[in-house]
């Protein structure tokens, strides 16, 4: 049972103990894991809704190259700060369906992106005003996967 032990470790560790303690500490992480999902999932959609048809005045590559380094910050901010809300809770977090549904989403919408840089993203330069039909089916995949990721996390307070 090494598992369970972890997460009672990392709840009952130094970072654990501040997270709860500091009465400004959790609230300030929490809107920081906040932001860093709204520029993530903002930039993301935006994106994501072009591939899709919507926007086609504006062109797909310099949208992508705004919009994806927007993104990696987002997701490194919401992680960042997720990992620090989990640190207060971990033993019980851990065993929240909800919590547990918000991972596999995001391992299904990392895995999502990899596939669609694997693939399709290669050949941004060809694509012209059109994204290619396994650009689009990764987009719709992505705008499904980043919303559930969105309600599975908000879901985690009420179970």
């Amino acid at each position: 049972q090494a598992g369970p032990s972890i997460f009672l470790s990392l709840q009952e560790s130094a970072l654990g103990h501040a997270m709860r303690a500091s009465p400004a500490l959790y609230p300030a992480v929490e809107i920081l894991h906040i932001i860093g999902f709204v520029v993530l999932v903002g930039s993301i959609l935006a994106l994501d809704l072009r591939l899709l048809g919507l926007g086609r005045a504006i062109a797909i590559k310099p949208m992508a190259q705004l919009l994806l380094p927007m993104s990696r910050a987002g997701f490194v901010l919401a992680i960042g700060m997720g990992f620090l809300l989990f640190s207060a809770d971990a033993s019980h977090v851990v065993k929240n369906p909800a919590f547990q549904a918000k991972l596999l989403l995001l391992a299904a919408a990392l895995v999502n992106v990899v596939i669609a840089h694997a693939g399709s993203w290669r050949h941004i330069e060809r694509w012209g005003d059109e994204a290619p039909g396994a650009a689009r089916a990764t987009a719709l995949a992505s705008l499904v996967l980043w919303l559930g990721v969105i309600c599975a996390g908000r879901l985690i307070a009420y179970f």
